[in-house]
């Protein structure tokens, strides 16, 4: 697959969440009015204002809620199933499991609400429970879907609760839908395709084991440079286009470029957005930002960096403004490149405000060398 085809699909799964949420928007809409046709000319208006305003809040309510029994889904049923808590995200606050206590960080990521990530447990024989982890959200959110859905039946006399208990039933369902059915989101896979990226890959699983491990040892403070070695072997091309698989490449990446092998990482790199590969948006547009970096303290060539900061990768740098990955380049950018040192320390600022509440310490390490090492460029 070329790179323009590869490039017309992430935008075109970009817009496949969006129309979930549309979905969603229209289908408790009609239940919304249906429920106002049913007051009489005499009904005072701001009675039927009042109606109408509830009902719209709960349809967001009704988002939120179910956002959060998703993740507390995966969390219920990964407990269930061996596995052991690391973190729980809701929109950018994240609870963290450090040094034995739960502390509260902040996290944004572009194409996610939230996020449950656990320790797993051991493989054996090439197998561990995986299903009841990556589905659990949707099936807490069918389940409570259903349950929702009889409260509507049985109070369908009940003005105002009938027809918010069925928004709460729609908003359930259509999550665990948009969660569980396999699909590519453009920045992320959903649920439902990392089970099917699982299933029969012992590669994958073995891919997915390390992805875990990686996060609950960040947890711990163990940089990714100083994890076990073998986590990080190159997978062959074709196994690549699986996305368990992909994702540990990126790993890989990651790793070179906290043990400062610049060159080595930015070929990998370069090699891995060339091939037809299984790698989620997320992590193509950061290795972007990585490979920029890379330009800017080697040979710094304008029309590499012109031909890197395409429209697409200026929009996912400015949606991902508080990560600091992102904003280690967008330093080096105006201290390298744009030679603007007051727009260079007010990002540096900006870096220092989000490391004080961020969750990885050993990843605000790593990004404080990497900018060290874009200052020592300027003498």
């Amino acid at each position: 697959m070329n790179q323009g085809k590869k490039k017309k699909k992430i935008v075109w799964q970009q817009y496949i969440g969006f129309a979930f949420m549309m979905l969603v928007g229209v289908i408790c809409g009609i239940v919304i009015a249906s429920y106002l046709d049913k007051f009489t000319a005499e009904t005072p208006s701001h009675q039927k204002l009042i109606s109408f305003a509830g009902l719209l809040l709960g349809m967001y309510a009704a988002l939120f809620f179910h956002l959060i029994v998703h993740e507390a889904g995966h969390l219920v049923f990964g407990l269930l199933t061996g596995y052991e808590f690391c973190s729980f995200r809701i929109a950018s606050f994240m609870w963290l499991k450090e040094n034995g206590k739960l502390k509260l960080k902040r996290l944004t990521m572009v194409g996610t609400g939230g996020q449950c990530l656990m320790s797993p447990p051991d493989i054996k024989d090439g197998k561990m429970p995986l299903v009841l982890y990556n589905l659990g959200g949707s099936f807490i959110n069918i389940i409570l879907g259903v349950l929702f859905l009889a409260g509507h039946l049985l109070c369908s006399d009940i003005p105002f609760l009938s027809p918010l208990l069925l928004i709460f039933a729609v908003a359930g369902f259509m999550i665990a839908m948009m969660n569980g059915i396999p699909m590519r989101m453009g920045t992320v896979d959903n649920d439902g395709y990392n089970a099917f990226a699982l299933s029969k890959n012992k590669e994958a699983v073995e891919a997915f084991w390390v992805q875990l491990k990686v996060a609950e040892q960040g947890s711990k403070g163990v940089r990714i440079k100083d994890m076990p070695s073998e986590w990080f072997a190159v997978p062959t091309d074709e196994a690549m286009k699986n996305s368990m698989v992909a994702t540990r490449c990126v790993f890989t990446c990651n790793r070179l470029m906290d043990a400062g092998k610049f060159e080595e990482a930015d070929a990998l790199m370069a090699h891995l957005l060339e091939i037809d590969s299984g790698i989620v948006g997320l992590h193509r547009n950061l290795m972007i930002c990585d490979r920029i970096y890379v330009e800017l303290i080697k040979e710094n060539r304008s029309d590499v960096i012109a031909d890197m900061m395409t429209k697409e990768q200026k929009k996912f740098m400015k949606a991902m403004k508080r990560f600091p990955s992102v904003l280690r380049v967008q330093y080096a950018l105006a201290l390298l490149f744009e030679k603007d040192t007051a727009k260079a320390e007010k990002i540096k600022n900006e870096f220092e405000n989000i490391a004080r509440t961020y969750p990885y310490s050993t990843d605000i390490e790593s990004e404080r060398e990497l900018i060290k090492i874009a200052e020592e460029k300027t003498v």
